[in-house]
């Protein structure tokens, strides 16, 4: 019996993705747990693995590389030797026909699919020219054995961008920047964003960090994993900027999973560490560096990228003091980290003296919270990095002066 190849699911929030191109060849032998297709939904590209066996056969209307596609359409069949499609009296071949040795059959357009000859090109390239629009058979190719490489599609790219006015040439932009540039939109559309700046004494934060470096841990945790701890710990007790607003509800969320921007030659994007309230900060460090990793390379899951509460987002290794970040829809609040700089400051006493100086910036939703919660939270937060050890060590202490 024919079985249907369609397009899962890739996260819970996934109704739609980018058919990015085939990764076995019509007529092609498939056995259960061989890639199959590549397909991007929202940021993340994912190489699917095909559940059954058979012979893979590609109907002449099944969706190009580049194309749209809704989860559940069908891309095509994986049948037996001598097995009709479905509504279709043609017939498999009792033994699958080598891609290049065989011309078409003019009335049998799927039982020869695999007769139709594929440009050499690796998986990266064929995910680029799908991206990029461009047409791979037209390309020359400087791999091994005449293969397409990935750098031969943006070169084409380059070179064929045309000027849409005089001066200016044209970017072809990929999928996912189109999604970045959907998401921020909506964000703006649909939140009332206000952002607030305060500046904390990173001292202690610093010489904490330096502790973990000297102590010579495996992995020294990063002053965004610091503070995404202690921004849980600040969460716990202003549970609103972890919140959400649900056609005129607000609902709190039962964990707090908190996302960190990261930033990829491919574009912006933000994986999504769980739990952080319950994780030490060997663990969150562990997490963070596995997860920024597989996003670089284009290899995170897409539940991943999902489900986050509240947003992190580091410039400060820019030299950048303090921004306006934008919110990470449908998420109540995001903070910007700015640089960590050495400065004199004057004390009541009258005195001068020289701390390591933070700028905080956070953009709230204004629909959720308003400006004194949102500085509430902000002060304690500021409190928690002044005082991060006292901080950790009392995060499972009840709260006395928690608000929402």
């Amino acid at each position: 019996m024919a079985i249907e190849i369609t397009i899962p699911r890739l996260g819970w929030s996934m109704e739609e993705g980018t058919f990015l191109g085939w990764m076995k060849q019509d007529g092609e032998a498939v056995q259960s747990g061989d890639l199959l297709f590549t397909l991007e939904s929202e940021k993340a590209a994912q190489e699917v693995e095909s559940l059954d066996a058979g012979i893979l056969l590609i109907p002449p209307d099944a969706p190009q590389p580049g194309d749209k596609v809704k989860v559940g359409q069908r891309l095509g069949f994986l049948v037996e030797n001598g097995e009709a499609l479905p509504d279709s009296d043609v017939l498999v071949p009792t033994k699958p026909v080598p891609a290049v040795e065989k011309a078409p059959v003019k009335n049998a357009p799927v039982a020869v699919a695999a007769a139709r000859a594929q440009t050499p090109a690796s998986p990266r390239a064929r995910r680029a020219a799908a991206q990029l629009s461009v047409d791979l058979a037209t390309l020359k190719a400087t791999g091994t054995g005449g293969r397409i490489r990935e750098r031969d599609v943006h070169q084409a790219a380059a070179n064929g961008a045309a000027k849409t006015l005089p001066g200016w040439r044209e970017i072809p932009t990929t999928s996912l920047r189109r999604t970045i540039a959907e998401r921020m939109i909506h964000s703006l559309r649909n939140t009332a964003p206000v952002t607030i700046t305060c500046r904390a004494d990173a001292t202690q934060l610093v010489g904490l960090r330096n502790e973990f470096k000297a102590g010579g841990s495996a992995i020294v945790p990063s002053f965004t994993d610091i503070i995404a701890k202690l921004t849980a710990v600040a969460l716990q007790r202003h549970p609103l900027l972890a919140a959400r607003w649900d056609d005129g509800r607000i609902l709190l969320p039962d964990a707090l999973h908190i996302g960190i921007a990261v930033d990829t030659e491919h574009g912006l994007m933000v994986p999504v560490i769980r739990d952080v309230q319950a994780l030490s900060l060997a663990e969150i460090a562990a997490r963070s560096r596995e997860l920024i990793a597989a996003t670089c390379a284009r290899r995170v899951k897409p539940d991943d990228l999902q489900g986050g509460v509240f947003t992190i987002t580091n410039l400060g290794g820019f030299g950048v003091e303090a921004f306006t970040p934008i919110i990470n829809f449908p998420e109540t609040a995001i903070l910007g980290l700015g640089v960590i700089r050495r400065e004199v400051v004057a004390l009541a006493n009258g005195s001068f003296t020289s701390r390591e100086e933070l700028t905080l910036s956070m953009t709230f939703d204004h629909r959720i919270v308003d400006g004194a919660p949102a500085a509430r939270f902000l002060q304690t937060l500021t409190n928690c990095i002044e005082n991060p050890v006292v901080s950790l060590l009392g995060e499972h202490a009840p709260a006395t002066h928690a608000s929402t």
